[in-house]
């Protein structure tokens, strides 16, 4: 059951990029009261009826907040701003990292809060699309209190899977990320010789599709998703593992005039050059 508005608690989001926006504007219309921050101001433009208010800077926006979920693109991007919010957190508070930043940049986040204030660590699989309907899979680590604490919350956004204590969640991210990046850039080089042996691309990938490849063919082809490629890079390195992940990387960053384009977009420059 949806928590009447009443119930619902006042939350603080920073960081409204690509999957950011959407998810904002998801809990704005579930009736939270919402202040948000980004490190570019103006990117509310167009929701002012849904009523979230856009604070000056990070401090500002989590002062009084019950809830306080970050949104950024990287490590360093995280500990630049939580350094700037975390002295303002109140004992009650807890925040909820949605970055994909690793276990180790959770528990460094850890490491700076305030006696009395939670952390849960709450990467999410599924694109933009699923960000503004609440079509996610919420990966959840952290102390049991704080996950029934957010739950609700996170539940708003998308399917939650609770993965353990602090830092599980950042830690299934890299896991599974990793796995996907890895079998798109199996089904890319796949097609890639398909086109080589002068076969159809639909029909190598149609029959990709048919087997134990089919979601990741699914992926490798879509044209509505926004992951881009430079954050598919970085996801790898903070995996760390063998040499797959790493000969994996190195063709991502082979490509820097792809770096803000959907992973997709690099299938098929690999599919091109063969």
């Amino acid at each position: 059951m949806v928590p009447t508005v009443e119930a619902m608690e006042k939350i603080a989001f920073l960081g409204l990029g690509r999957m950011g926006l959407p998810m904002a504007r998801r809990l704005a219309s579930a009736g939270h009261a919402l202040t948000v921050w980004n490190r570019t101001p103006g990117r509310l433009d167009g929701a002012a009826d849904e009523g979230p208010v856009e604070a000056a800077d990070p401090a500002a926006a989590v002062r009084g907040a019950d809830v306080v979920i970050t949104m950024l693109s990287d490590p360093t991007a995280l500990a630049g701003v939580a350094g700037r919010f975390t002295a303002e957190l109140a004992p009650g508070t807890v925040w909820v990292d949605m970055s994909s930043v690793g276990p180790e940049a959770v528990a460094e986040a850890r490491d700076r809060l305030p006696a009395g204030v939670g952390l849960v660590d709450a990467p999410v699989l599924g694109s933009v699309g699923p960000a503004g309907s609440g079509g996610l899979t919420v990966l959840a680590g952290g102390e049991p209190a704080d996950l029934a604490r957010v739950r609700p919350v996170l539940e708003r956004l998308g399917a939650v899977v609770e993965c353990g204590g602090p830092g599980s969640g950042a830690a299934l991210k890299l896991v599974v990320i990793g796995a996907i990046i890895g079998g798109v850039a199996v089904v890319a080089e796949a097609l890639a010789v398909a086109e080589s042996l002068g076969l159809p691309q639909e029909l190598a990938a149609g029959v990709l599709a048919a087997g134990p490849l089919g979601g990741v063919v699914g992926r490798a082809r879509a044209t509505d998703a926004d992951f881009p490629v430079r954050l598919a890079a970085k996801d790898l390195a903070l995996a760390g593992g063998g040499p797959v992940f790493a000969a994996v990387r190195e063709r991502l960053l082979a490509h820097p005039e792809l770096a803000e384009q959907d992973l997709a977009r690099w299938v098929d420059a690999v599919r091109a050059a063969g």
